[in-house]
């Protein structure tokens, strides 16, 4: 089979990286059954209410990921909302469970994508933004704008 070797994203939790700041991120590979599979090719999930937990037995999950059920799928279709595996090293399970041991980090799904297809899952380790840190990003990133245009604009009229 030919390599792809681009990444084909599929879903993008953009509000996540607005909701939380992030600390480290990892990519983990997902185990999914067939119809999920055939779903995700069809660029059909959704990230919004997902989070990753790691269990008693050092196993990384995916939960409440929402992947749609396959519309050509038959009786044996899989559940839209299910714990699914992650695949990840025992060393970066180790260190996600001791990050979020130590407490007020939790484990975000920022997008899943294919790379040369394989379904994988971009993680962060992150810790949740109080309302006053998210108005004060937001005011840098208008500030930043702002001051780009205006050494834009003043470029264009030296010249």
């Amino acid at each position: 089979m030919p390599k792809e070797g681009d990444r084909k994203v599929v879903a993008s939790n953009r509000k996540a990286r607005h909701d939380y700041s992030i600390e480290d991120t990892f990519e983990a590979g997902l185990v999914l059954s067939g119809t999920e599979v055939k779903s995700l090719r069809l660029g059909r999930a959704s990230l919004i209410d997902g989070y990753g937990y790691i269990d008693d037995h050092a196993e990384a999950w995916l939960d409440a990921v929402h992947i749609p059920e396959f519309f050509q799928g038959s009786w044996n279709n899989h559940p839209p909302r299910r714990k699914r595996k992650m695949l990840l090293h025992k060393e970066q399970i180790l260190k996600i469970h001791n990050k979020i041991k130590q407490g007020g980090y939790t484990l975000v799904p920022l997008s899943i994508y294919f790379l040369d297809g394989r379904a994988k899952v971009e993680l962060a380790v992150a810790k949740g933004k109080r309302e006053y840190d998210k108005r004060q990003t937001l005011r840098e990133r208008q500030d930043k704008r702002e001051s780009d245009r205006a050494m834009a604009s003043r470029k264009n009229v030296g010249e």
